[in-house]
Order: C-alpha cells, then structure tokens, then sequence
C-alpha cells in the first residue's frame, strides 16, 4: 500500500502547505555552473533575480556555492563559505518571505549558513560526502533535502550500475530516511537526483517511474531544469532546454512531484497553475 506522502514542512514554526506544489528558484554563486543564466556572482545581482523569481511564484530560493555538474572542480570548504554567507543574511532581510536554501554538501558550510538565516539544508550527497551532516541536521532541526547520488561530482558518471534502477535507489534513500525519522527529524523532502549516477536512459526511466517514490512519505523534489537529459537528448544547448524543460515538469507534476527546482520560475509556476487546473473535479 502506497504511504501518504506528508504534505506540510515546517520552516521556523511557519507551517508551509505542499498540498500544491511549489517552486525553488535557482540561484548559483559560481563561475562554473553549466548554465550561464543561472549565475549570479554579485550581491546586487541575487538581490534583484531573488526579487523578480519571488515575484514569478518561488516560494525557495537555492543559494549554491559549490558547482556540482558532472565533472565539476573542486574548491575548499572556506571558499564555498566566502560565496555563500556575505549573501544570506541580506537576502534573507530583502524577501522575508521567501524559504532560503543552502545547498551544500559540507556540514560546516550548511551549519554556517543556517546560523546566517537559511532555512533549508539541501544535499546532494545524500550525507554521503560528509559523514557530519547527519548529526548536523539532527542537531540544527532543519527541513533535508535528501538527494541520491553516488560517489562525487567528480566520480558519479562511473557509478550508474544497478541492479533494478528504482528498487537500488528507494533503498539507498530509505536507509537514511528511516534514520533520520527514527533520531526525531519529521520534514524531510526527497530528490531521487536525476542526472546524478545515471545514464541518459535512467534518468528516463526514473521520471517514468517517479510515482514510486511516494511509497517514502516524503515531498519529493524534481530537479531537471535545462539538464543534460534535455538538451542531450534534443541536441541542444542549455539555453534552448526551456521547453523541453516544461514538457518534463508536466510529468513530473503527474509523477507526485512536490517541488520544481528551476532555473525558469515563471514557467514553472504556470506548469503547475495549468496542472493544477486539472486537478478540479468538476
């Protein structure tokens, strides 16, 4: 029997309803993201792009200091943090309402960032890659964003063999889920980490296939936005994967999902009030 998926998320004592789903604007504070419109290197930059994606219908905004594209470089914990905290506390000032998201991988980085008004851990390794970040959310009673990868950025295209795609990685995320549940943490939101230790065929496979996450309980959170599954598949570049970016949300909406991680907010959020029509029972 497929398990309710809970449908609230805690964010400071503001109880935030996902019975419809919401929007989490990307917001890059690196060099090397692969896509250029996502960048944003300058206070005044994320200041102004937060403001116009809070105003198209984000309710998250995703603050990354770390680039996490295939194959991406690698920088010390200490830089990450000089990318990320000078920018927390003033946005946080500027869109009070808006949810603020860290996404790292590195417990020091997320606790620091919390500390500096970011309501939300998000990552990607699942706390794979930093065997604190546990006990770091466990401690700072955070809502997670429990990603699935395998190995690293530098290591996880050589990591996509399984043995039943979707059964190997529900599995891998329940063993943390059922440990964090089970230390006292209620808000955890999963990313079954499409483009992260998957082929071009997986990740295929895992949209057909997302409504079998529900059976975790847990929001689940789609991440495709312009992502090599699109513009690969379209033989594109980035740039043009706008529209097939909305044509996967479409089925990732059907697919239970609970929360869009996007570059393009506006889009999204008109993907789901379309979808979202389609949910009234006339």
């Amino acid at each position: 029997m497929t398990q309710v998926t809970k449908k609230t998320l805690n964010i400071r004592g503001r109880i935030l309803d996902l019975s419809s789903p919401k929007v989490m604007g990307i917001l890059n504070l690196t060099p090397d993201s692969f896509y250029e419109g996502s960048r944003f290197l300058s206070l005044q930059q994320v200041l102004e792009s937060g403001a116009k994606m809070a105003e198209e219908g984000a309710t998250f905004l995703d603050l990354g200091g770390y680039s996490t594209r295939p194959g991406a470089g690698e920088i010390s914990e200490q830089e990450e943090i000089d990318r990320l905290l000078p920018i927390i506390e003033p946005l946080s000032k500027f869109l009070p309402e808006v949810i603020l998201s860290v996404d790292s991988f590195r417990s020091k980085v997320a606790r620091k960032a919390v500390e500096a008004g970011a309501h939300i851990i998000n990552d990607v390794s699942g706390g794979t890659l930093d065997k604190n970040m546990l006990n770091t959310v466990l401690d700072l009673q955070v809502p997670y964003i429990l990603m699935h990868m395998r190995g690293t950025p530098q290591t996880m295209s050589q990591l996509t063999n399984y043995d039943n795609l979707v059964t190997d990685i529900l599995r891998e995320l329940l063993e943390t889920i059922n440990l964090l549940r089970s230390s006292g943490l209620p808000d955890i939101i999963i990313d079954p980490g499409f483009g992260f230790a998957k082929t071009m065929d997986q990740n295929f496979e895992l949209m057909d296939s997302l409504g079998d996450f529900q059976a975790t309980g847990c929001p689940i959170l789609v991440g495709i936005s312009r992502k090599g599954m699109i513009y690969k598949k379209l033989d594109i570049i980035p740039n043009d994967a706008l529209n097939g970016t909305t044509a996967l949300h479409m089925l990732a909406l059907e697919g239970g999902a609970s929360v869009l991680r996007v570059h393009d907010v506006l889009a999204a959020s008109e993907a789901i009030k379309l979808w979202m029509a389609t949910r009234v029972v006339f």
